[in-house]
């Protein structure tokens, strides 16, 4: 009789551990925007925008949802979407509020944060943008701001942008991403009559690529005598130039961002491989457990995200003015970024993994340990049993970490043109979707176009 009911606790304590682990095992947060990205990949932006506004739990995108969980992630992603449909007041809104909560966010993991990490999964805790992702939110921001003529504005985001460059130099980090946006910081600055600080923003753009569009705009600001290596490297003996106001034109600089940054996944991995690329992220001691656990049987694989493929090959996008072709730069290789920040941590992520497993595997033997001492003589299968559970619920709540910027373009492009004052029509296509504007150009006036074709 003993047995039966001990049988019988046994069984509802392992369906009330297995409910509670299919409550708390939830989706990872690639699932959260699957809908919204396939709606890009059929070239439907306002279904994708209403899709994110769903998991938002908001209305319609002029909308603010409260910012906690991995809203402020998901404001990212409606900002840049946003951005594709010219909604530039709402996407600047979007990734305002966004990059001040992640900021807010970063600086607030706690202990219990970081047990929960390590305990249960890669996502419990704030979300940590990573160096670009932190950047190419007021990259992109600028863009914006530029597009709706507000220098002002454009100018805020530049100088976030400096504080952050700072940041990361001053941590030794990787700033390949600098160009664009000192080289956009830049463009607000001399547009606002700034041309020091603007100078200063363009030697800054010219120490990550050589941009030859900006050779002119030099000649311009140095009246011809370049004043650092980088620009006397541009500008060569080309000589001074006259404004665009003496002159009568106006300036376009068209910014194009095109497909979209490979997408986390979770991903299996068998132990002895995960041993082997965490092997330079893992201590001895964990090392060493790990490979006692494997051996027992008890562990044959972790759960851990990974980086998707790419979407493909990018041809640079085709641009027409006034009927005549026009060449577009590459300006910013976004994915390539991706990946390079991603094979720097992932023997990281896969060391966590690893000790995720362990701990569930410890905490399942240390239940059935306690449940057998409890339950006496016939506590060997109740303990088991108890063990099972634990380390079963453990498992099911292990989601793997795979947030990101999900529509981050992968590639971005532009031309910057000096154009005689009055209008014009610029015809832009990539990835299949093609684009007309008409621009009205004052003499020494400027246009900004920004098209985002994230598919």
């Amino acid at each position: 009789m003993r047995t039966r009911v001990l049988a019988r606790v046994a069984g509802a304590f392992v369906g009330l551990a297995l409910g509670a682990a299919a409550l708390l095992g939830c989706a990872g947060h690639e699932d959260r925007t699957r809908t919204a990205l396939d709606a890009l990949d059929r070239g439907a932006p306002e279904e994708a925008i209403a899709a994110l506004d769903e998991q938002l739990d908001v209305k319609r995108p002029e909308d603010l949802p409260a910012l906690k969980g991995d809203n402020a992630l998901l404001l990212l992603d409606r900002g840049t979407v946003l951005m594709s449909v010219d909604k530039y007041d709402l996407s600047a809104r979007d990734l305002g509020a966004a990059d001040k909560s992640i900021d807010l966010l970063d600086m607030s993991r706690s202990t219990v944060d970081e047990i929960g990490k390590y305990l249960f999964s890669d996502d419990v805790g704030p979300y940590k943008a990573p160096a670009y992702e932190k950047l190419l939110i007021n990259t992109v921001n600028m863009m914006n701001y530029l597009a709706r003529g507000d220098l002002g504005g454009a100018k805020v985001e530049a100088r976030r942008l400096a504080i952050m460059q700072k940041y990361l130099r001053d941590h030794e980090e990787d700033g390949v991403l600098l160009g664009l946006g000192s080289y956009l910081a830049g463009f607000a600055f001399e547009k606002a009559g700034e041309a020091s600080e603007a100078l200063a923003y363009y030697d800054e753009a010219l120490k990550h690529a050589q941009y030859p569009s900006l050779r002119d705009p030099i000649r311009v600001l140095t009246q011809g005598a370049p004043r650092s290596p980088g620009q006397a490297a541009l500008v060569g003996d080309a000589g001074p130039l006259d404004p665009p106001v003496a002159t009568g034109e106006g300036e376009l600089l068209i910014v194009v961002g095109f497909g979209r940054v490979p997408q986390k996944e979770p991903r299996r991995l068998p132990i002895g491989l995960a041993l082997t690329l965490a092997s330079g992220a893992l201590s001895g001691g964990s090392a060493s457990q790990a490979n006692a656990l494997a051996a027992k049987g008890l562990v044959t694989w972790i759960n851990y995200p990974t980086l998707g493929p790419s979407r493909g090959s990018y041809s640079t996008p085709s641009l027409v003015v006034d009927g005549r072709g026009v060449g577009m730069e590459q300006a910013l290789d976004v994915e390539a970024e991706v990946r390079r920040s991603w094979e720097k941590k992932e023997g990281t992520i896969i060391a966590a993994a690893i000790t995720r497993m362990i701990t569930r595997v410890l905490a399942g033997e240390a239940a059935q340990a306690a449940a057998s001492a409890a339950a006496g003589k016939n506590g060997g299968i109740v303990g088991l049993l108890v063990g099972l559970a634990t380390t079963a619920t453990l498992s099911a709540v292990d989601t793997p970490d795979t947030r990101c910027w999900s529509t981050l373009p992968s590639r971005i492009a532009l031309t910057r043109l000096r154009l005689p004052a009055g209008a014009h029509e610029v015809r832009v296509a990539a990835r299949g979707r093609e684009r007309s504007y008409k621009v009205d150009l004052q003499p020494g006036g400027f246009a900004f176009l920004p098209m985002m074709v994230l598919r």
